[in-house]
């Protein structure tokens, strides 16, 4: 008896530590506790009331699964990372549409200065040549490079008009229209990998002519020559509009077709860009190449859409109940635009682990840009710049737009020219309007990134043993504190005329500016020597050129 009250002790300190060990732990453990629990008690049955194990253990089971619980605090850090990533989605197409609306408004000012301020430039310049021999000549040169630059533009706006007269309209498209739909949708898809190609060498052929035409002339020759230079400048702008002529000849081809297939799938095309570039890796300068090459895009989608609807109102003989036909299907189109780019954008991000914040950054980039141009030191045009950051070259797509709005519209009459006049006007107020504003806004973006003091550095000079980062670096030891007078100086004052044998063309100082902190940058290539080469191509404002590819990983 004694041994058998033992052994019964024995069994109940062994039942109450497992009881103890099973609700000392929680989670998982506590159904394993549980299960041992049902083991020991069912063998301490007798064997006629043992209960079948497995609908116990199938009971129990289901018991546990729909009254267990969990602690998410157990892994807060995780969670809040999750959560912020869902806020970052959602100011994704706050922050990009900010960036896109800067951005149109930049392509809108050098769009609109082709129109108003350059034929001005051109006349000036005119006049300076014929006055030239009253005046006399100043510091040796009879045209200033800026004054040389605005009349080759004004001589290929001219050239390439005239020569866009000899290509039929009405041909192309009843060419175009007779295709099948799915020729037709492969056509467009060449056209808009030509329209990339045309953008990133273009303005390469254009900054050619402008370089040779103003060289100075004491330097030794190494260039064919500024004719041949100027007939490949023509060459150029007559193609490229003729590709932006088909491309809108094939979206108007859509927005007439009865069943709406081929704009279905023209809408669709821009979803499979969201294929393509999602799922790459990005980084912010490859983001920030990328949202330029959007912003160009859909200003150029803008211009295509008003040359269709400008086509049909003439069919149409400017009917404008026929425009109420055409809204639905330009509304679809935009916002087909804006929600791929939203997606997009929202998923590249994501993916990347990428803030919102960087787009206040490019919009910072883009608004030095404008500031620099405006300098008294300033190495290029505006328009020039936005032509080179965002791969929006104006001239073939203003050659198109004369050409069709003179197509279009007749006119005839002292009426109908003073309307012309009138219109002129009203597109120079608007030019200067926007300029004021994006000079504003854009001093505003540029004083909030704390990049002012990079505004009065000088630009480098380039010498032939030295890089121009090296010549900026040494420029930058030893320039001296900005003033405000200087600030304003150098945004209203003409550019002087330096007596040097420098390049005009030099690098900017907009060169020197980074995404990321100076102190960043020098961690990272102190940490890792072989990234010092790599981390010299991450600057932002070092992107020159626009690439083909705005998701082309480097």
């Amino acid at each position: 008896m004694a041994d058998a009250a033992a052994i019964s002790g024995e069994d109940k300190e062994e039942d109450g530590g497992r009881k103890t060990a099973s609700s000392s732990t929680a989670g998982p453990a506590e159904t394993l506790g549980f299960y041992e629990q049902s083991d020991s008690s069912s063998s301490r049955r007798p064997e006629g009331k043992k209960r079948n194990l497995s609908d116990l253990s199938l009971f129990r089971f289901i018991s546990a699964e729909l009254t267990r619980g969990y602690f998410l605090e157990h892994n807060e850090a995780k969670y809040k990372e999750r959560r912020e990533r869902v806020y970052t989605c959602l100011r994704i197409p706050r922050e990009l549409e900010k960036l896109m609306f800067f951005g149109f408004f930049l392509c809108l000012d050098a769009f609109l200065y082709v129109f108003t301020l350059l034929p001005l430039r051109v006349l000036l310049a005119f006049v300076r040549f014929i006055t030239l021999p009253c005046c006399g000549l100043s510091g040796g040169r009879i045209l200033q490079p800026a004054q040389v630059c605005d009349i080759m533009k004004g001589v290929i706006l001219v050239i390439c008009y005239f020569m866009m007269h000899y290509v039929d309209y009405s041909m192309m498209y009843h060419l175009i229209r007779g295709q099948s739909v799915i020729k037709l949708y492969i056509i467009y898809n060449m056209l808009e990998v030509a329209d990339r190609l045309f953008s990133s060498f273009g303005q390469d052929i254009l900054d050619a002519l402008y370089w040779t035409a103003t060289e100075p002339k004491e330097r030794k020759r190494a260039h064919l020559g500024v004719i041949p230079h100027f007939f490949m400048a023509v060459l150029y702008v007559f193609l490229h509009a003729i590709l932006i002529l088909v491309q809108a000849t094939t979206l108007n081809v859509a927005f007439n077709s009865h069943n709406k297939s081929l704009l279905t799938i023209m809408m669709s095309n821009n979803f499979v860009e969201i294929k393509g570039s999602v799922f790459k890796k990005f980084e912010k300068n490859n983001l920030f190449q990328m949202s330029n090459s959007d912003i160009k895009e859909r200003f150029t989608n803008y211009v295509l859409l008003l040359i269709v609807c400008l086509r049909n109102m003439e069919q149409f003989s400017w009917n404008p109940d026929h425009l109420w036909v055409l809204f639905p299907d330009v509304c679809m189109v935009i916002a087909s635009e804006i929600a791929v780019d939203v997606v997009k954008h929202a998923f590249i991000t994501k993916f990347n682990d990428i803030t919102a914040d960087v787009y206040s950054e490019y919009r910072a980039s883009l608004a030095f840009e404008l500031v620099s141009s405006r300098q008294k030191n300033a190495y290029t045009d505006y328009s020039d710049s936005v032509s080179r950051r965002m791969g929006f070259i104006p001239l073939p797509l203003a050659v198109l737009l004369i050409r069709v709005v003179t197509s279009s519209v007749k006119v005839q009459g002292v009426l109908a020219y003073t309307c012309v006049v009138l219109f002129y006007f009203g597109l120079i107020t608007l030019k200067v309007l926007n300029s004021i504003i994006l000079l504003g806004k854009s001093c505003q973006y540029v004083k909030d990134a704390k990049m002012e003091e990079k505004l009065f550095q000088p630009p480098p000079t380039c010498t032939p043993g030295k890089s121009p980062k090296k010549a900026s670096a040494k420029n930058k030891s030893n320039q001296g504190t900005p003033t405000d007078d200087s600030f304003s100086a150098s945004v209203t004052s003409q550019p002087a005329r330096q007596n040097s044998t420098a390049p005009l063309l030099v690098q900017s100082s907009s060169d020197q500016f980074l995404t990321t902190p100076d102190g960043e940058e020098k961690d990272i290539t102190q940490a890792n020597p072989e990234l010092k080469h790599r981390s010299s191509d991450k600057d932002l404002l070092d992107i020159d050129r626009f690439t083909i590819c705005g998701n082309r990983i480097d």
